[in-house]
């Protein structure tokens, strides 16, 4: 029976293969030699070729080949340098590992790769490298804080807060970006969100990285609007359009509850069936809903006609940012809005009116450019899909790195 040959390359640079073996287990051991005849000397620098023997023999990781491991033997090669007093020696290093990991790089980058949107603790899983081995790796090649000679420029920045604790006030601040070729970035998780803390970060952002920085993006919250203003004069501060619509929608459902909450009084049994469903067709546009929907909120309506009122108003303000208005007309509208809102005595919204008096300026600089931080609510549901993943990361810089490696490791591994 003739067996056919397949040849598989190496694919590691100046060394040259001795010979490979077969364990009982079915992983391949191949022992290579190096073809580089020379070293740096640990002490001057310099190129040394004096030979002097050989060092330990060291055992590398490498990619598996048809799901079976690969290990890699090395006898390292020693040279002597004839200049600097004493002739220390110096044992070479290839290229194609680090001296400090039992893996190759090009093993090291694959683990990489599979890290992305997993977990340590899969690595152990799936490919028998513990949770430790897998963190080594991220800190040999993830740093531990943004490389900003790696961004051409910030256009536009996010700052937002997450509980790295459900239910504690134990609040980080995640800095993101989209830069001038329009790809995400993370740029830090700062360990609280005081001004001084966020005024930290911006004072840091190297100059020509704040001369390209046009808006920041926050949500209502004074600390980061007066770090960006004390730090970066002339960016806008623009206050996401989803923050905004948060807020006077909840207003909106205040209201829903409390007409609800009248109705389960006074309406019978058999009627107060009939509003099953009520609160999802109150959320909802009206061209969302289906025939059967339609119906329950209009007999809503009928019940409580402050609801009627209330969802048409929610509905208007909704249309108001959805029109190309540009700052002035939008100004305009929401003021008219405003006023209508004190005409018809709807309680429900005084507290978004308040809010959007003291936000007025950065809430219709939404209107300059129609940009939002959907990439940074897009970002914190990634985190959290993260802490899930690795059962809680309680610390920033590790956070930071896993964080890095979803958004960007993607970029640098070829992914997108």
């Amino acid at each position: 029976m003739t067996q056919s040959l397949l040849q598989i390359p190496l694919d590691i640079p100046d060394v040259c293969i001795e010979k490979v073996e077969t364990t009982a287990k079915g992983e391949f051991i191949i022992t290579v030699s190096s073809t580089l005849t020379s070293a740096t000397c640990h002490q001057c620098g310099q190129r040394i070729d004096k030979f002097y023997g050989y060092g330990r023999e060291i055992t590398l990781r490498h990619l598996s080949i048809f799901d079976r491991p690969v290990w890699i033997k090395l006898t390292p090669k020693r040279y002597r340098c004839p200049d600097c007093p004493k002739g220390p020696t110096t044992t070479q290093q290839c290229g194609w590992y680090n001296w400090k990991s039992p893996h190759t790089k090009a093993y090291e980058q694959w683990i990489l790769r599979e890290l992305i949107n997993s977990s340590v603790t899969d690595m152990d899983v799936k490919h028998g490298i513990s949770a430790e081995a897998a963190e080594g790796i991220i800190n040999r090649h993830v740093a531990q804080q943004v490389d900003w000679s790696a961004i051409q420029g910030i256009r536009l920045l996010g700052l937002d807060e997450i509980a790295l604790k459900k239910g504690h006030q134990d609040f980080v601040v995640i800095v993101s970006a989209i830069d001038t070729e329009d790809h995400k970035r993370i740029l830090a998780v700062l360990p609280d969100r005081k001004k001084e803390t966020v005024k930290a970060f911006l004072q840091n952002i190297p100059e020509a990285q704040q001369h390209a920085l046009q808006r920041v993006c926050v949500d209502m919250y004074e600390g980061y609007r007066n770090a960006v203003y004390e730090t970066l004069p002339g960016v806008e501060v623009v206050v996401d359009r989803f923050h905004v619509a948060k807020h006077y929608r909840d207003g909106a459902d205040q209201v829903r509850k409390a007409e609800m909450k009248k109705l389960k009084n006074t309406l019978s049994a058999e009627d107060y069936a009939k509003l099953k469903g009520a609160m999802w067709a109150f959320r909802k546009r009206w061209m969302e809903l289906s025939a059967d929907q339609q119906t329950v909120l209009l007999f809503l309506f009928q019940q409580a006609p402050i609801l009627r009122e209330v969802y048409i108003q929610r509905e208007l303000l909704t249309g108001i940012f959805e029109r190309r208005l540009n700052k002035a007309e939008a100004e305009k509208a929401l003021d008219r809005w405003m006023e209508h809102i004190k005409v018809l005595k709807l309680k429900g919204f005084d507290a978004f009116v308040k809010t959007y008096q003291n936000w007025r300026n950065e809430i219709t600089n939404y209107f300059i450019r129609r940009e939002t931080s959907g990439f940074v609510e897009g970002l914190n549901n990634k985190i959290k899909s993260i802490k899930r993943r690795c059962f809680g990361i309680y610390n920033t810089v590790r956070l930071f790195q896993h964080i890095w490696l979803d958004i960007e490791g993607r970029r640098l591994f070829g992914y997108a």
